[in-house]
């Protein structure tokens, strides 16, 4: 078994019709492995939301990544631009993982 090794988490909440503008960023930092999870509820600084299950107006999705650091900072540089125009929200912490290959 290989040795653990760090790698960067990324986790991005956004509305949903900005998903596929930040897997675009994901892939082109040269990150192919991402999750998407839909999220049905929350509160913020802008207070509570939910998901509109009829319009989906207020839909949101958590991206889930793992990259080696650099490509990490590629991806969060990349978000930045987004943090205010589009209210996203982006996560990163420092993890260990098993098969490095993977990620």
């Amino acid at each position: 078994m290989n040795g653990m090794v760090d790698r960067t988490k990324i986790e991005i909440l956004l509305d949903a019709p900005l998903a596929r503008s930040a897997i675009d960023i994901v892939e082109r930092a040269g990150v192919s492995g991402y999750t998407l999870f839909p999220a049905s509820g929350g509160a913020g600084s802008g207070g509570r939301w939910s998901d509109d299950q009829i319009t989906q107006a207020d839909s949101k999705m958590l991206i889930l990544t793992i990259a080696p650091h650099d490509k990490a900072r590629a991806i969060v540089a990349a978000l930045e631009p987004l943090l205010q125009s589009h209210g996203i929200i982006v996560m990163t912490s420092l993890v260990q993982v098993i098969r490095p290959e993977k990620f």
